[in-house]
């Protein structure tokens, strides 16, 4: 029923959105007469925000469109490499006409991307992409807004994300670098490890970012919620089915309009007060500051539905029975053991001030993976970083980026040498024959 309310509120609003865009532009425009009147430069401000908050958010794009290799600039074109009915496995090929430059291209180590299913798309990482591709060929999973997918498809269990990590990784090839960010870190873990116990391939590299491997570590008001309550409660007071105006129409899902919620639920104040400054943004006219808030709320407000059966069961899995740590966990009759994998080198990354996975919940995963020598297993702590600056904004283009492409590129060139990557050496990730524990913030870190 809930959902259907929010529907109906939302079919409501999107006139009153149009209007208050409209009218916002005709105290704003310069051939207007009313915005010649003393107050027009507040009034349109107010508008503009009434419309945006009122309006609803749809999937954005990665308008990823050309990226530098070897300080040459070349064209990016998206692609559909593998579709399955939750998820399409998308890939950034690039073009150019300069010799040297493709052959750089030819060369360059190959990256998957797995982003979160968690209530955004992947666009949000879009920032992570256009990074990597300066020196990778990349490949990212783009999940399916589950109210999308016809219900005749089947449900989506949380052993479907293992199996389709696991046919994406067979799909590109034993050469690929996996990249995981958040939410995926469980899987993906337990999608190499199945495979290095069936002796298949695996990947050449495993970077792991701010991730719950061990929720049970420095717990965050997220992991609290879903350590304190009932697996029951979950599916009595978050799970609903999608309405009938949506090709999956009574699929059960968890809706991205409750997830959302909870995100802002998570910092108010500072929401409140990134709409305040937009206002006065637009009042004084800076046109930077209008359009970075513009840019970064168009991708937090467009949300997805996630499947039930892999939104519970990861509730379960993860912060309920904590079974990749405990060495409970069966998918598909196998059991998921960490310490099989032997031949891929690991990378864990975390943000000092990360209020959604604490810290050492992604640290975890080098206890686990006690078949990987140590002096493959490094760890990086990101000063200052938030969850999302460890994959989006300065500092991961500045501190994470330079890290993770130095690791790649190091293990890519020569997967037996034990010799810790150069950018390790000098900057602050550690191998983890020698650890140390970074103090944390209690300070919350917002978006």
């Amino acid at each position: 029923m809930l959902y259907q309310l929010y529907e109906s509120q939302r079919a409501l609003m999107a006139p009153f959105s149009e209007f208050a865009s409209a009218a916002s532009k005709l105290y704003d425009h310069p051939l207007s007469p009313f915005a010649h009147s003393i107050l027009s430069q507040r009034i349109s401000a107010a508008l503009d925000l009434m419309h945006r908050l009122a309006k609803d958010y749809e999937k954005p794009q990665f308008e990823i469109t050309s990226a530098t290799v070897n300080g040459v600039e070349v064209a990016v074109q998206e692609r559909v490499a593998l579709q399955k009915p939750f998820c399409r496995l998308l890939r950034f090929k690039r073009f150019t006409d300069d010799v040297q430059a493709l052959t750089a291209m030819k060369n360059q180590p190959t990256v998957l991307v797995v982003a979160p299913l968690s209530g955004h798309h992947s666009t949000l990482l879009r920032d992570t992409v256009r990074s990597l591709l300066h020196d990778h060929k990349v490949y990212i999973t783009d999940w399916t807004d589950a109210r999308m997918v016809p219900a005749e498809a089947g449900p989506f269990h949380l052993n479907d994300y293992v199996g389709y990590v696991q046919d994406f990784i067979r799909h590109i090839g034993p050469q690929v670098h996996v990249i995981s960010v958040c939410q995926p870190t469980v899987p993906v873990l337990a999608a190499v490890s199945l495979l290095a116990s069936r002796s298949e391939a695996t990947p050449r590299t495993m970077t792991m970012m701010g991730g719950p491997i061990d929720a049970r570590r420095s717990p965050t008001a997220v992991n609290n919620l879903a350590m304190n309550k009932r697996h029951e409660w979950f599916e009595n007071n978050v799970i609903y089915r999608v309405p009938p105006n949506y090709p999956g129409a009574g699929r059960r899902v968890y809706p991205g309009f409750l997830q959302h919620t909870g995100f802002v639920a998570m910092n108010p104040d500072r929401h409140l007060s990134s709409h305040y400054d937009y206002f006065l943004d637009l009042i004084r006219g800076d046109e930077d500051s209008i359009e970075a808030h513009r840019k970064f709320y168009d991708e937090y407000n467009a949300v997805l539905d996630m499947p039930a059966d892999y939104y519970l069961e990861t509730i379960k899995t993860v912060f309920q029975d904590f079974a990749l740590v405990n060495g409970t966990w069966m998918v598909e009759g196998e059991l998921v053991k960490p310490q099989d994998i032997t031949t891929s080198a690991l990378l864990t990354v975390e943000g000092e001030l990360d209020d959604i996975s604490g810290a050492g919940q992604t640290r975890a995963a080098h206890d686990l993976c006690t078949g990987i020598p140590k002096e493959r297993q490094f760890h990086y702590d990101v000063e200052g970083a938030g969850h999302y600056g460890i994959f989006s904004g300065r500092r991961w283009r500045e501190k994470v980026y330079p890290q993770v492409r130095d690791f790649i590129a190091r293990f890519d060139a020569d997967q037996g040498s034990p010799a810790k990557p150069a950018a390790l050496t000098d900057a602050a990730a550690e191998p983890l024959a020698a650890p140390t524990r970074s103090k944390r913030s209690t300070t919350k870190a917002g978006a």
